[in-house]
């Protein structure tokens, strides 16, 4: 199986942060963040900023992984929503499936939402929309009263099945949740715009809180690694993806 790899060149800058505890994986130092609003903390919501701009901002990175037709994606990924990148690319690499991600480097936060990231605005995005069938979409959220749970949103509602018939067996201790009813609203994942839904066969959405991404105060002192949860839900992804038909 061939594999197309496209990578936007990196420009460095030094920038200081007061995070004080990291995990450390693939050679980077993730935050692991303390409080119930791990997520959603210092991010700049700037509506006024396109995709392609934040493309083109310095030491931002972009992927794009050709490999099977089914994908995974983290266009949120780096220092925005930490360690989705991380898993959604160690998922894809294990299953033999494609990967399309932007990483931000660490002292940004720059969330564009999921609308406003256009293919129209990027080529390698284009060209991953263009080649998988479906897609799991890996985002990740901090919110009250739902720190052990996994959202499985998105238009595909087969292939939400579908993982999290995977996900449930290999993370007992988290609620995976595929009633969209339960699931608040603006994570569900339901726009048309959404790249989630952009490819011919859709996809899903998954919502993961900070404890199975390795971002929780339960892993301050962890050294090697993925965590245990999040190397489950990386396998469990994968298993997902080479079980899958089209």
């Amino acid at each position: 199986m061939t594999s197309l790899v496209w990578s936007r060149p990196v420009i460095s800058r030094s920038i200081h942060t007061n995070i004080l505890r990291t995990l450390r994986v693939d050679g980077r130092r993730h935050p692991c963040h303390d409080g119930p609003m791990a997520d959603v903390v210092d991010v700049n919501r700037d509506h006024r900023l396109d995709f392609a701009e934040l493309l083109a901002a310095p030491g931002v990175e972009e992927h794009c992984e050709l490999r099977s037709t089914f994908g995974f994606m983290a266009y949120h990924g780096g220092a925005l929503e930490e360690m989705t990148d991380v898993i959604a690319r160690h998922a894809a690499e294990q299953a033999g499936a494609s990967y399309y991600g932007v990483h931000q480097p660490r002292g940004m936060r720059n969330h564009i939402s999921s609308t406003r990231v256009r293919p129209e605005e990027s080529e390698r995005l284009a060209a991953y929309l263009g080649h998988v069938h479906v897609v799991v979409t890996v985002h990740g959220f901090g919110r009250r009263g739902l720190f052990a749970s996994l959202l499985l949103g998105g238009r595909n509602r087969l292939l939400a099945d579908h993982v999290a018939s995977h996900l449930r067996p290999s993370l007992p201790a988290y609620d995976v949740v595929t009633e969209l009813d339960r699931i608040p609203s603006e994570l569900r994942g339901q726009h048309p715009l959404n790249p989630v839904n952009l490819p011919r066969g859709g996809g899903v959405q998954i919502e993961l809180p900070p404890r199975v991404r390795g971002s929780s105060p339960l892993w301050w002192d962890w050294e090697g690694g993925l965590t245990p949860h999040t190397e489950a839900l990386v396998a469990a992804l994968a298993d997902a993806a080479m079980a899958w038909s089209d």
